[in-house]
């Protein structure tokens, strides 16, 4: 492995940037001075790691662009207060509603920031549909949590995200800001949607055992089939993100264990999630020192979700 050199922005064997923790220190300083109105220090804070960052990067660009919007909005002159609106009275009984359209902007913005309502109302309205309200209704909660584990997760860590917008039929997504973040942090944010998917299935397995009833062992299967699914480490999953920290004997470990796990309980999700890792040791980039913690995370989620399959197959109720 070649030593690094003082003036290296990205790790020659892993691409990774080399500066990561310290880019992600001050960002989130920036975005703190961003959030409490100081524009221009912001600016400054945002300017000051473009001396970490490779020349022409993604990040670079995107620091540069922020930052000549953070100075036109620093360097904007304070609006002079207005004087008493007086043709609200000439309005009379309209001015009600003449004032209603001049903060259309304000109210649009507020039915927008709601997006994350209406998707997860008609999200809970397909499943309630297809099969039955507790059914549905457990079943968009669980989908709920699962997503929410993401967002606690990178607010947590101080950094910008949306509230999760839910895809009837497909699933749900957060959207949130990665750049500059280690390859550590995007894990831990990607394993904390199964880690509260693992606990919501766990509390309808428990209400199965306490009440027999049927619709608590289906949700109990259902969302531990599905981030065990989200869990398989490709494309756009969860498990894809989890994995990127790892270096080969760490795959290889949960390429085992996987195995060892779908041997026990003859999951076939957990073939995938093997053959999965299988793919993800001839990745050209893989960390040369990975993440235990990481590597540790990811097999106690798929041991308990391989249980919960295994005490609540559907077949039995």
């Amino acid at each position: 492995m070649a030593p690094l050199l003082p003036e290296d922005k990205l790790c020659p064997q892993c691409h990774a940037l080399v500066h990561a923790d310290e880019l992600e220190a001050l960002r989130n300083q920036a975005l703190l001075l961003e959030r409490g109105g100081d524009a221009a220090k912001s600016r400054d804070v945002w300017l000051s790691m473009l001396q970490l960052l490779p020349a022409g990067s993604n990040q670079t660009q995107w620091i540069e662009d922020h930052a000549r919007s953070l100075e036109r909005s620093s360097s904007s002159a304070p609006v002079a207060p207005k004087k008493p609106n007086s043709w609200m009275k000439r309005l009379g009984p309209l001015a009600p509603l003449a004032l209603l359209l001049a903060k259309g902007k304000t109210f649009l913005f507020a039915i927008f920031k709601l997006k994350s309502l209406f998707s997860f109302v008609a999200f809970l309205g397909i499943y309630w549909a297809l099969y039955g309200a507790w059914f549905g209704i457990g079943f968009a909660a669980m989908i709920m949590l699962h997503e929410m584990g993401h967002y606690v997760e990178v607010k947590r860590r101080g950094l910008p995200a949306e509230m999760p917008v839910f895809l009837p039929g497909l699933g749900a997504y957060v959207k949130w800001q990665a750049m500059g973040v280690s390859l550590e942090t995007r894990a831990l944010v990607s394993l904390a949607g199964p880690a509260t998917g693992v606990l919501a299935a766990l509390i309808a397995a428990a209400l199965f055992w306490q009440t027999h009833n049927p619709v608590w062992a289906a949700l109990a299967h259902a969302g531990a089939w599905l981030n065990l699914l989200n869990l398989i480490p490709v494309w756009m999953l969860d498990g894809a993100g989890a994995v990127l920290p790892l270096d080969k004997v760490g795959r290889i470990s949960l390429l085992v264990f996987s195995g060892l796990l779908f041997w026990w309980t003859g999951e076939m999700t957990l073939l995938l999630v093997t053959a999965g890792f299988g793919w993800q040791l001839f990745r050209k980039v893989i960390p040369t020192d990975g993440s235990v913690t990481v590597q540790l995370y990811f097999a106690g989620l798929l041991a308990a979700l391989a249980w919960l399959l295994h005490a609540m197959p559907l077949a039995r109720y």
